[in-house]
């Protein structure tokens, strides 16, 4: 009965274990369990004598045992023999879930070893490595054409936009110091020439203005007259401007081009054009330099003059006249934000029409009327310059050193010669004469009489004055209470008054005045003047007004 029930429950979990692992084909067939291995059975059978069950047997053995006392059976030898033929039946079971457990590690086996023929792994492997290296190249290749692509479209953007964007580059400022050119003559005068032929527009250009205001040409004003005011009148001035300006620009292409085109309202008049000489000797070298040195000098100080009356505007040197730009500045924007811009523009445009063609040409014809009405004129003649400023301070200065009885002339003519007293006692001259205010300090000279042989009497250095009626000369060497070397001579005595060169092999035109008189057998002369050309003018200029006005009053003289 035991091995009946031994089989019949082992048989119920192979069927159990079939359902449960067979995926393909079901077989009823088992394998005999003297098939499975017998290293297997000799292990589990091993194991199982080698692991009996101690709780069991102590507790079997404790219910067996007689509570009244140890060591003593009450139950009867049946009880024993079924209780081993239990422990036999537990003893086969464990036995035969053994063997289950075997034969799934069989089916197991057998079921990969099969999987494993039928899959062919190493195939599998294969063409794994196969795609893997496929998907290696497709990405190096892909890596390559991106490289490709992005090199190329940054060769592109540099070679279109490398230039720009170069330009935005932030880059310290680098201070070049330009080299300086020395001083040359023939440079100084060909820069000269260039600055000259570079202002020739914009003369012609002021030249053709005043000629349109000052109607030298009445027809061709009237007519520029009649167009700028329908232009103003229907609010075309600004595009005529550039319409004009379009106009000039396609004159000087044609010009450029090699058309002769010559239009302009006043007359052309042709300049001398001294050819360039090659061999200049020291003097003409000299003499170029200096003529070139004081055209200079003249362009510099009536730019000077034209900034430093701009600057003193604006700084309220002058108060009264800063007011009056002040105040227009003022109507200027209250008027520009209460008017619409259309009507100002058609106001201030009918204005500069009237005042460039008629109120400009009515003051330029009554020059007392400009003075009394001609605000922009007044304002800027009035404005003061810095050596005006200066020599107002000083005046200023002056008057309030003076002490009281005492006028400003009085104490101006005493102030030539302080060493030697008043002007007037110096040269015993009367007490009006003063010296002009061309030269209120005189020009340091040397008097070069030629009559004399004595050489302390032949050259005299001193300073020399230009008053209303006299040339006056004072020698350095002089004595306190003398004046025997001083020199005074009358405007009128003055038979002949020019330029003169003391040394011939010297360059230049000179640095001296020749003056003839009838009480000296050879001319005076006035050498080593370094302003000889303000001493000659100023000099000239009184000698001609005094021979003037004596002709007036004495005809026969």
């Amino acid at each position: 009965l035991g091995l009946s029930f031994h089989s019949t429950t082992v048989f119920n979990m192979l069927k159990r274990l079939d359902k449960i692992r067979f995926r393909g084909q079901r077989t009823d067939v088992f394998l005999d369990l003297g098939d499975s291995p017998n290293t297997s059975d000799t292990e589990c059978s091993e194991e199982i004598l080698m692991k009996p069950r101690p709780s069991l047997e102590m507790k079997d053995t404790e219910e067996l045992q007689d509570p009244a006392g140890p060591g003593t059976l009450t139950m009867p030898a049946a009880a024993i023999q079924d209780y081993q033929r239990a422990e036999t039946d537990r003893l086969n079971d464990l036995k035969g879930h053994l063997e289950i457990a075997l034969l799934e590690k069989h089916f197991l086996q057998e079921e990969l070893r099969k999987l494993r023929e039928e899959t062919n792994i190493d195939t599998l492997k294969q063409e794994l490595e196969k795609e893997r290296s496929k998907r290696l190249d497709l990405e190096q290749k892909l890596n390559l054409e991106k490289e490709t692509m992005y090199s190329w479209l940054q060769a592109w953007l540099y070679n279109r936009f490398g230039a720009y964007i170069g330009d935005f580059r932030f880059q310290p400022e680098e201070n070049t110091v330009e080299p300086e050119e020395p001083l040359s003559a023939k440079r100084l005068t060909e820069n000269m020439r260039r600055l000259k032929r570079g202002a020739k527009p914009v003369i012609n250009f002021k030249r053709n203005l005043f000629a349109l205001s000052s109607w030298q040409s009445v027809y061709t004003s009237a007519f520029a007259f009649i167009i700028y005011m329908n232009a103003a009148w229907h609010g075309w001035a600004i595009p005529m401007f550039i319409f004009l300006a379009i106009l000039r620009l396609s004159l000087n292409y044609l010009i450029s081009r090699g058309w002769r085109i010559q239009w302009s309202i006043v007359p052309g008049v042709s300049e001398p054009v001294e050819p360039p000489k090659e061999d200049l000797t020291v003097s003409e070298k000299f003499q170029l330099v200096l003529d070139v040195a004081q055209k200079a000098q003249n362009l510099f100080g009536k730019m000077a003059d034209v900034l430093e009356k701009i600057k003193n505007l604006f700084m309220w040197v002058h108060p009264e006249l800063t007011q009056k730009l002040y105040v227009g500045l003022w109507v200027a924007l209250i008027c520009s934000c209460l008017i619409p811009y259309k009507l100002m523009g058609f106001m201030i445009g009918l204005y500069a029409g009237i005042k460039f063609f008629i109120i400009d040409f009515m003051f330029r014809s009554c020059p007392k009327l400009r003075d009394k009405y001609d605000t922009p004129h007044i304002i800027w003649t009035s404005l003061p310059t810095d050596p005006q400023l200066k020599g107002a301070t000083l005046s200023r200065r002056v008057r309030t050193a003076l002490p009281c009885g005492i006028s400003l002339e009085e104490q101006t003519g005493r102030a030539y010669n302080t060493k030697k007293g008043a002007f007037h006692e110096v040269f015993n001259l009367s007490g009006d004469e003063r010296p002009l205010a061309v030269c209120e300090n005189g020009w340091r000279c040397c008097l070069i009489n030629r009559d004399r042989k004595s050489p302390t009497d032949y050259i005299r250095n001193g300073v020399l004055f230009v008053t209303e009626n006299y040339l006056c000369f004072e020698s350095s060497s002089c004595r306190s209470n003398s004046s025997k070397k001083n020199k005074v001579i009358k405007l009128i005595d003055i038979t002949d008054i020019q330029k003169y060169k003391v040394l011939s092999v010297l360059p230049g035109s000179g640095m001296g005045i020749s003056i003839a008189t009838p009480s000296t057998q050879k001319p005076l002369v006035f050498g080593a003047m370094i302003h000889r050309d303000e001493a000659f003018d100023a000099i000239f200029t009184q000698y001609m007004k005094k021979v003037t006005m004596t002709t007036a009053t004495n005809p026969e003289t």
